[in-house]
């Protein structure tokens, strides 16, 4: 059993991540600003934004691995200035406390919208399927920030540090009670974003289940050693939030990147999880044929 410690496990994405670990017998402890009910992790309270609190964390529970998920969720949700500092403090307080404290891992929560999709000026992908080796181009704070993260990760590597890094891009994170209605980030339903294309069009119609995520989370901690360090890996569905043919939805809602859809299945991803399936053995379970309400999906 190893000890676990993740910043944000009262999130949309935390509170399963907590929960895929848990139930795989490791000691988890959660730090965030609220706490869950019924969570089975050790519980910390605390605001992580001052970098003195992330170091007396480690050093109180000792952690094995830190999962950091902390951090502002959504992009346009604060402004700029506020979510790119708040987000690249975070990461760079959690990296060096677990590197001063001898954290021996630390995987750390990226996005997809670090490729640039849905910039006001035009954007066209480079390749579809989209995957790790396709270029960044962030065009907003949030994206940016998640960009100076990866980066961060990797300048660290090359300073010689001892702990083990990754990361991941999870896609559009649906909880377990978003399937059965509950509103999403955006305040829409995962049916309205069925029913109406354009809603999940704007992010390639990506998504996770957050459970497939956790257990993503859990497969890179227990076989960290099996990707070079500091690998990056999209986390998302193995299909698409659409229910038309993804290329013709594709071709219509996204005309920039109309000429490269035919290279898309019908039920195939936007973007590619399959280094995390060649180097770790993680595939998503789930997906929204199998999650969502039987009369939703024959909608």
């Amino acid at each position: 059993m190893s000890r676990y410690l993740v910043t944000g496990g009262a999130g949309r994405l935390g509170r399963s991540v907590v929960a895929v670990l848990a139930e795989a017998g490791h000691d988890v402890v959660s730090v965030d600003r609220t706490e869950v009910a019924g969570s089975p992790a050790t519980q910390v309270v605390r605001d992580l934004t001052d970098a003195a609190s992330v170091r007396d964390v480690l050093a109180e529970h000792r952690p094995d691995a830190v999962v950091h998920l902390a951090g502002i969720a959504v992009p346009f949700s604060a402004p700029d200035d506020v979510i790119f500092q708040t987000n690249t403090s975070l990461a760079f307080a959690v990296i060096a406390a677990a590197r001063d404290a001898g954290v021996a891992a630390v995987l750390l929560s990226s996005s997809p919208t670090v490729v640039g999709y849905n910039a006001p000026t035009g954007w066209a992908p480079t390749s579809l399927p989209i995957d790790e080796s396709h270029p960044v181009a962030p065009w907003n704070a949030y994206a940016l920030a998640k960009v100076a993260i990866e980066e961060l990760v990797a300048t660290e590597i090359r300073s010689g540090t001892p702990t083990r890094l990754g990361v991941f891009r999870p896609c559009y994170v649906v909880s377990p009670e978003e399937w059965n209605g509950a509103p999403t980030q955006q305040g829409h339903t995962i049916a309205d974003r069925l029913d109406d294309p354009s809603l999940a069009a704007v992010s390639l119609f990506n998504y996770v289940d957050a459970r497939d995520a956790g257990e993503f989370v859990l497969a890179w901690l227990t076989q960290q050693n099996a990707a070079p360090n500091g690998s990056v890996f999209f986390v998302g569905a193995a299909d698409s939030l659409v229910r038309e043919p993804v290329g013709e939805a594709i071709a219509r809602l996204v005309p920039a990147a109309a000429p490269l859809s035919g290279a898309l299945g019908p039920e195939d991803a936007v973007f590619s999880s399959a280094l995390a399936e060649r180097l770790l053995g993680w595939r998503a379970r789930r997906t929204w044929r199998t999650e969502l309400a039987t009369e939703e999906v024959a909608r």
